[in-house]
């Protein structure tokens, strides 16, 4: 359940595997980077004659960091009951594309796959928190369930019925997770593509075009967290969706969209005056958009933020 590290410190190699276990568990980067920060902590907590007792650091470390994100999943279940809206996960940028000047040492960056589309993430939220974790490590990271069953406290058979039991709930909706196409890309379109024309759409305030562009039934959801104005619920329907994108272009001016890859997928990024506003996440099938999904949560919106830009404003009503 991790790899062995390189050089002197047999943990140096381990920060990638953990971050990008836990952001799947969690759909937060930032306590993400919480909880294997936690996990660091414990390791070196240890008595140096326990440490070196421990034939697999990299074991030891994936396996308290998915009990600190399983702990973290369930109170974070109670606080998003009191969510202002609704929560969506933080959405990840590439850091190569996002910030040409950062190295982008490939040893440091999640990778972005088919189990950090936006889709796949919100499925997710669907499942219970041990559910989660089973069908995390074992579908995604193809952990064993024996090595699962540590982190759970539970039986490798208990394991293996949580992970079935969350395949049949990611089953139940029309996403599947990446053993199967994911939003990002299923039928013919090409999602590059219809982003694009979205873009194009939204910015001449073409509501014809959006609406050839949306699908009948697609579905816009947002978050803002009640820090920043923004639709409280779901907006349903292709032509209610283009109706509310070109009210927002009239209500905002000088907001500028650019193309990003957002969680490994085409998606679009509002900004003005140099600072992130929105970041949106797309799910396409068959050259039409189902699925939007717009964070406007600042303080999910800090990974998009340059050293060289102004910091995520805070609250305002500008997309309400």
């Amino acid at each position: 359940m991790g790899t062995t590290g390189t050089g002197t410190d047999p943990v140096a190699g381990e920060r990638r595997q953990l971050i990008n276990v836990a952001y799947r568990l969690l759909g937060s980067l930032t306590e993400a980077e919480d909880a294997v920060q936690d996990a660091y902590a414990r390791w070196y907590a240890l008595p140096r004659s326990r440490r070196q007792e421990i034939r697999s650091p990299g074991a030891w470390l994936s396996t308290v960091t998915g009990r600190i994100c399983l702990d973290v999943l369930g109170s974070a279940r109670a606080r998003r009951e009191r969510y202002v809206g609704t929560w969506l996960p933080e959405p990840l940028p590439d850091p190569r594309e996002w910030d040409h000047r950062q190295a982008a040492d490939p040893a440091e960056q999640l990778v972005l796959d088919e189990s950090v589309a936006m889709a796949f993430l919100v499925v997710l939220e669907s499942m219970t928190p041990a559910e989660r974790v089973a069908f995390v490590l074992h579908d995604v990271f193809r952990y064993p369930f024996a090595e699962i069953a540590a982190v759970l406290d539970r039986t490798p058979a208990a394991c293996k019925q949580l992970a079935s039991s969350a395949r049949r709930r990611a089953g139940a909706t029309r996403t599947t997770g990446p053993a199967g196409p994911t939003g990002a890309g299923r039928g013919d379109a090409v999602p590059g593509d219809v982003v694009r024309g979205v873009k194009a759409a939204w910015e001449s305030r073409d509501i014809p075009a959006l609406v050839d562009l949306l699908d009948p039934a697609a579905v816009m959801t947002a978050d803002g967290g009640g820090m920043v104005g923004t639709a409280l619920h779901p907006i349903e329907g292709g032509a209610c969706i283009a109706r509310y994108m070109v009210a927002i272009a009239d209500r905002a001016p000088g907001l500028e969209l650019l193309e990003r890859t957002v969680n490994g997928a085409p998606g679009l990024v509002a900004h003005r005056a140099g600072a992130v506003l929105t970041v949106a996440a797309f799910d396409v099938t068959h050259h039409r958009v189902t699925r939007i999904w717009v964070v406007r949560n600042p303080e999910k919106l800090r990974p998009w933020v340059r050293d060289d830009q102004p910091a995520v404003p805070g609250p305002d009503a500008t997309l309400r």
